[in-house]
């Protein structure tokens, strides 16, 4: 039986997750990772361009849709005025998931110091970013360029972020640029018999690396697919809509036979003798709400979604942490490799578990 929540709780419960992400840091460098160029990467920060706080940042644009909180507004604007003003940092696949962000903020503030980033930021990803065999992007971070690779987390961090800047600048080569990424990344990562999609293709080694169904790597597909059939102008008729939308009804039938009976996902979505994981459930759960409220599915799979967003309401603490995330998770060669990861409180787990309660807010309206 599921416990009553109301629409005031539901706030709170946000307003918590969003005050314990902005104030995450790593003093002690516990959960930074040494890249290939020997560069220290801070994935636990709040106030760090990394992916981590970019998918943290997407959360609180999402929470001020909705609610239209001025602080909340203000914590971004912040963070930007904050990070722009120190030297630039790289470009790369995971620094460019925060452009999403900052072209939301030129939307509602008007602010045309933000253009010349944008602009820039996206030229660099349509015309600069490194393609692999038959132009996929390139999962390029810090300090790795990962030849000949793609990953899943790309369509988060930058297809979509392809997307909203050809929407802010009416550019069709961005979007169609956008819809070519989906469906290679399809091609190569969407596994045929499960339904379920592998972290990375290796067009070097011709394979899937460990063959692994990561969790988190799933949750970015099933966010990113209905984010990118949201965002674009598609036609009703049209056959890349249509594709999409049955890929990804596809994984969710995959997850209904895989959820834990606590309502959480594991880290390896078919290996059950992997930890739960949270910011993965976090993100099946938005991404299975917000396919219903938008009707790329039907409401059957709303239980499924409602399940876990009661394990996600029992497992953030009076602090706002999100229990059960595994901290940053680069490519691993073997299955245990991602057993072996170790959790924490994490910037985009805070952020995961806000898009899911944001999805479930709706529901209050």
């Amino acid at each position: 039986m599921t416990q009553a929540v109301t629409k005031k709780a539901l706030e709170n419960k946000i307003d918590l997750l969003i005050d314990n992400l902005v104030h995450l840091s790593d003093p002690t460098g516990e959960f930074s990772i040494q890249v290939a160029d020997g560069s220290i990467i801070d994935n636990k920060s709040f106030n760090y361009w990394e992916w981590t706080s970019g998918v943290g940042l997407y959360g609180m644009t999402k929470y001020y849709q909705l609610t239209r909180k001025p602080e909340v507004l203000q914590q971004m604007v912040d963070w930007f005025d904050e990070q722009l003003a120190k030297e630039p940092v790289e470009k790369n696949i995971n620094t460019m998931v925060q452009m999403q962000t900052l072209a939301f903020l030129y939307e509602e503030t008007g602010n045309k110091q933000y253009l010349p980033y944008l602009e820039a930021w996206g030229k660099w990803l349509y015309e600069d970013l490194p393609r692999t065999e038959r132009g996929g992007f390139q999962h390029v971070t810090f300090g790795d360029l990962n030849e000949n690779e793609m990953w899943d987390d790309t369509l988060m961090m930058s297809v979509l972020t392809l997307a909203k800047l050809g929407k802010l600048f009416n550019n069709d080569d961005y979007i169609e640029e956008a819809k070519k990424q989906f469906l290679l990344h399809i091609q190569f990562l969407a596994d045929k018999k499960t339904g379920l999609w592998y972290h990375g293709w290796n067009f070097n080694s011709r394979d899937n690396f460990a063959g692994a169904f990561w969790g988190r790597g799933n949750s970015w597909v099933t966010i990113a697919i209905p984010e990118f059939l949201e965002l674009v102008d598609f036609k009703e008729n049209d056959a890349v809509k249509a594709f999409l939308t049955m890929i990804l009804q596809y994984q969710i039938d995959a997850l209904q036979k895989y959820q834990d009976p606590s309502g959480f996902w594991h880290t390896l979505v078919d290996d059950t003798s992997s930890y739960i994981e949270g910011s993965a459930t976090a993100g099946f759960a938005y991404g299975i709400l917000k396919s219903v409220h938008n009707g790329y599915i039907d409401d059957s799979y709303k239980p499924m979604a409602m399940k876990a967003v009661q394990a996600l309401l029992a497992n953030i603490d009076e602090t706002g942490a999100l229990a059960y995330v595994s901290a940053g998770t680069p490519m691993g060669e073997t299955k245990d490799f991602y057993k072996g990861i170790k959790k924490s409180v994490m910037p985009y787990g805070q952020s995961m578990a806000t898009l899911c309660l944001c999805e479930y807010l709706k529901e209050f309206f």
